[in-house]
């Protein structure tokens, strides 16, 4: 009762902090952590204030379910549910993901290949509109149409103060098997058995990703959930996960581990902040190998642009940050590769495969029209986070643009949580622009807080 009663003060301090916010002015968020990577245009007005709304209110082990404040991370939320044997149906990769941020700005991770997205697991949440009321919405009944589009809507049409989400049981450890391919078709075929059988050699995969070093160069990481895995690594400490798949054909980690094995280098990237070679990583204190920090540590070179000052000083080329998460069907992800390998060059990339969730019963997988991914498809997210020298003649942009491109000509979408280049006419035909709008019009009708359009690409 005492937390549903501190969920009751929290929510009313947010609605008196909303009603502050002069009419006209952009509406933020106050948090202390941020996985955008978009620029945003600063503010004078004071950000909403949400710090009441990081928990967990409640798990159901009997129902497989948890109440969840929107601001809870799923590095709370998980360790709340995983004594209970329980986890997310899919746990995004960084550990400061807030729960309401991965469904209003979507999520993935190696169980969205029978998963699907954060969103498709949740039954119900309450949401602040932008007319300042709580509303409870479900997939039926009165508000399902925000319901349905608030996923991928940023913002732009509420932010969720409770959710409750659907749990899967999970075992103690994860053993994995790291399967290399030398032909990008060989790996979009396996892809293709997985999602159909559930299995790889006999043994069953509930979870799956991979990495791509070079079309000639390419691992899916099959896990399978289990009790039976005594030795188990830790890539918390000297070792570095990513380069394991190179070494290792087999291994296992805790659970735990599992869900954040690359939070502690961000994937790769803290290869950027030296924090990989061996001399270093052995005075640079454990709690400073996590996302959150390499992140802050991103926004302070972008205030004061130290490595682009020094860039300059040795004569060397400026640089455009490529920064993206894309979803790309199966059956043209090999093409993608190519045509990044060849264009963009970057490397590694991340693939994790995903579908829409299918219902345990008869019928086709939920719309989600902000986020338009294909019932029944198969697609691959590839993930690539860095920057490369901007080429003579041409301009900052011009590699991303030319992504969004390549993305939309193969059928596939992109994430909207970095830069955006998108003319209008292009983003509402791609990010459901007619039904946002409508749902707009009915929950924010004074168009208090900042369209879609206009976060994700003007950046305001």
């Amino acid at each position: 009762m005492r937390a549903l009663r501190d969920h009751g003060q929290a929510v009313d301090t947010l609605r008196r902090s909303y009603a502050a916010v002069p009419p006209g002015q952009p509406v933020r968020l106050a948090k202390r952590t941020s996985n955008l990577f978009r620029p945003r245009t600063a503010t004078g007005s004071p950000g909403l204030d949400v710090s009441g709304l990081n928990g967990v209110l409640a798990v159901d082990p009997q129902a497989r379910t948890a109440d969840v404040q929107g601001m809870c991370t799923y590095e709370d939320l998980v360790d709340a549910t995983l004594p209970h044997g329980l986890m997310p149906l899919v746990v995004p990769q960084l550990r400061t993901i807030t729960l309401g941020g991965a469904v209003t700005g979507l999520g993935i991770e190696s169980t969205s290949f029978r998963n699907g997205l954060p969103h498709e697991s949740v039954t119900e949440m309450d949401v602040l509109t932008g007319a300042g009321e709580i509303v409870t919405t479900r997939p039926e009944g009165e508000h399902a149409d925000l319901f349905a589009a608030f996923p991928n809507s940023l913002g732009s049409l509420g932010y969720a103060t409770r959710l409750r989400i659907e749990l899967q049981p999970v075992r103690h450890a994860v053993a994995l098997r790291n399967v290399r391919f030398s032909r990008l078709e060989e790996l979009t075929e396996a892809i293709g058995d997985v999602v159909v059988k559930g299995e790889w050699e006999g043994r069953p995969v509930d979870a799956m990703d991979g990495v791509m070093f070079s079309p000639g160069e390419a691992y899916l990481t099959l896990g399978t959930f289990t009790d039976d895995a005594p030795q188990r690594s830790d890539y918390t400490g000297q070792e570095i996960y990513y380069r394991s798949l190179r070494r290792r054909t087999r291994d296992a980690l805790t659970t735990h581990d599992y869900l954040w094995r690359w939070d502690t280098d961000w994937f790769w990237c803290s290869a950027a902040f030296g924090v990989q070679h061996p001399a270093v990583r052995r005075i640079w204190p454990a709690r400073w190998r996590r996302s959150d920090f390499y992140h802050r540590l991103v926004r302070l070179e972008h205030r004061h642009q130290v490595a682009a000052r020094v860039d300059r000083w040795r004569g060397r080329p400026a640089r455009e940050r490529v920064v993206q998460d894309v979803e790309i069907p199966l059956e043209a992800t090999g093409e993608f590769l190519c045509w990044f390998a060849a264009n963009v060059g970057m490397t590694p990339v991340w693939l994790c495969p995903l579908r829409l969730r299918e219902p345990a019963g008869a019928g086709s997988a939920r719309a989600w029209p902000l986020y338009p991914l294909g019932p029944g498809q198969t697609y691959v997210n590839v993930g690539f986070w860095g920057s490369v020298p901007i080429a003579g003649g041409a301009a900052d942009g011009d590699v991303n643009r030319s992504i969004e491109r390549a993305v939309s000509e193969m059928g596939g979408h992109k994430s909207l949580y970095s830069d955006a280049y998108y003319d209008r006419e292009a983003f509402d035909r791609l990010y459901g622009g007619d039904v946002w709008r409508a749902v707009k019009e009915r929950y924010d009708p004074d168009h208090r807080l900042t369209g879609l359009y206009e976060k994700a690409v003007a950046n305001k």
